[in-house]
This record gives structure tokens, C-alpha cells and sequence, in this order.
């Protein structure tokens, strides 16, 4: 990973604009899930880490602009750049990071370039998939998770396959591991979202039902409750919550035992994504580092 990390300052440094490496230097980096899954699957590519490196640019992008969209202040716990620097140079900022990626992702063989590419608008139907269902209380939960699709596992699935195919391996199975990782890992945060407190989340509890994003939790809710419950939880949302509100919210998942169910269906797509990968350790590990994480 620290050669992912170099590579990732010189791709910075190859921008020629100091203020853009500034700014970038100040963003979290977080888990690199997708260098760390790259490098897994194909540890002795030797163009493994600059695909790596240029993911996590890809990924740095995303999160500049998704943060735009949402208004967001906090960005893993500290200002986002939106909250500091203003929404413009946010976004300008996320258009240089996508753009060297792109340039740098020339270099590879045309099947990872285009899958990785592909991933990327893929992404953005997401993200305005996730923008229009939060105008309203959304109960569909196969379009949901076709949402959480293209918003998160897409970009993930293209590094499971494209380092497949650096190390010659099956790259149709090491996508579907990708994809499922990424389904999980974004059940996994929804869940975090409601049962974390506020110092391990960086943000307020239950923030993203405020910000009116409908997630599998509430949608397994809704299934469960009587007509004048259902009509409340639909009252609260795209609402800030009072501890009342958040009080009676927990306390119906308690009840119908919600969070286990969520749970289920991420530990469900792990199971699968274990199955295709065969008897492959470090990758079973990953898998489930993720299906046990606390923040």
C-alpha cells in the first residue's frame, strides 16, 4: 500500500498545480478498499499498484462531488472541502482527479481501461439515482439495491475484474466477488449509520434518513409496520430528528429485529462472494473485515 500511496502523490504532483495537490493532501484517505482489493487479487502485477493508485483517484473524485450534492459539512469526521474551500472548487477539484485518472488509465490494456471507464458512468447514473429517490419515501427495494449498484459496488466490481485479468485469473468470478463486496460494505455503512454513535460516525445518527435517503433498513421497517406507523416513519423523513423520533425508530427496529435482517443480507452476499472465489484467504479476509467493521 505505501506503493499505492507514492504513486498516488506522483499522479497529484504530474497535475502541475500546487493549490490542487494542497487540497488533496488534506482529504482522508480512509480504507483504500479498492488498492487493498486490486493488490489482493493480483500481488505480483506489476502495474497493480498505479491501478490501484488511480481508482483511489477515481473514488477521491466521486466523493468530492457526492458531498456537493449532499451538502455535506464532514467528509469522515473532519470539514469537508466544500465546507472550507466552497462548492466550485470542490468540484473542479474532483474534475482534476477524474480526468488525470482517466489520462493515466490509457496505459492499460483496453479491457481494464474500458471497465474501469465503464464503472465511472455507471457511478453517475447512481448518483442521480440516489438524488431523485431521496424526493420522495422510496419502498422499492430492488431499485434501491440497484441504486447501491451502481453508486458503490460498480466501481468496485471493474477493480475485481481488471485485476483479474492483470494476474490471469477468472475475471467473471472475481467481479461478482467485487460487486458483492461493495453491496455489503454499503448495507454494512447503512446499518452504521443508525446504530453508531455520533463521535465513531463523524456525523449525526440516523443522518442519512434526514438527508432522505430511504436505505435497506428502513425500507425491511416500512414492510413491518402497522398503516398509522407507517404513515409516521414516512412523517420523519428528510426531516432533522429529534431524540424522540430517533428514540421510537430504534426501538420499532428493535422490535421487528431490523438491523439482524439488514445484517443477513449483507452476511448473504458475502457467503456468495466467498463461494466464487474458492479457497482464497486473503480474500476471504477482506470480505469479512468488512461484514464485521464498527465505524
Amino acid at each position: 500500500m505505501e506503493n499505492v500511496e507514492n504513486l498516488i502523490a506522483k499522479l497529484i504532483d504530474e497535475v502541475e498545480y500546487p493549490q490542487a495537490a494542497e487540497l488533496f493532501q488534506k482529504l482522508s484517505g480512509g480504507k483504500r478498499l479498492r488498492a487493498r482489493l486490486i493488490l489482493t487479487i493480483a500481488p505480483e502485477a506489476a502495474d497493480a499498484p498505479l491501478l490501484g493508485a488511480i481508482v483511489e483517484l477515481i473514488h477521491a473524485a466521486s466523493l468530492l462531488h457526492d458531498d456537493v450534492i449532499d451538502e455535506a459539512q464532514l467528509r469522515r469526521g473532519v470539514p469537508s472541502v466544500n465546507a472550507t474551500q466552497g462548492s466550485k472548487t470542490a468540484i473542479m477539484l474532483g474534475d482534476i482527479l477524474y480526468s488525470k485518472a482517466f489520462s493515466s488509465l490509457t496505459a492499460f490494456d483496453p479491457a481494464i481501461s474500458r471497465a474501469v471507464a465503464e464503472s465511472v458512468t455507471r457511478l453517475s447514473v447512481g448518483e442521480m439515482m440516489d438524488v431523485a429517490m431521496a424526493e420522495r419515501f422510496n419502498t422499492d427495494r430492488e431499485l434501491y439495491l440497484k441504486m447501491l449498484y451502481l453508486k458503490t459496488a460498480t466501481l468496485i466490481e471493474a477493480c475485481g475484474y481488471s485485476a483479474a485479468l492483470l494476474a490471469g485469473k477468472n475475471e467473471e468470478a472475481h467481479a461478482i466477488y467485487g460487486k458483492n463486496l461493495g453491496l455489503a460494505f454499503q448495507i454494512v455503512d447503512d446499518i452504521l449509520d443508525i446504530t453508531a454513535d455520533e463521535a465513531t460516525l463523524g456525523k449525526p445518527s440516523l443522518n442519512d434518513f434526514s438527508e432522505g435517503k430511504v436505505t435497506l433498513p428502513y425500507i425491511d421497517l416500512y414492510e413491518r409496520l402497522n398503516n398509522d406507523e407507517k404513515e409516521r416513519l414516512v412523517r420523519n423523513h428528510a426531516k432533522v430528528l429529534n431524540d424522540e423520533e430517533k428514540g421510537w425508530i430504534r426501538s420499532k427496529m428493535d422490535e421487528f429485529r431490523i438491523i439482524e435482517s439488514s445484517y443477513a443480507h449483507a452476511r448473504a452476499l458475502c457467503d456468495e462472494a466467498i463461494r466464487v472465489i474458492g479457497d482464497d484467504s486473503a480474500l476471504r479476509s477482506i470480505i469479512e473485515t468488512v461484514i464485521q467493521r464498527s465505524h
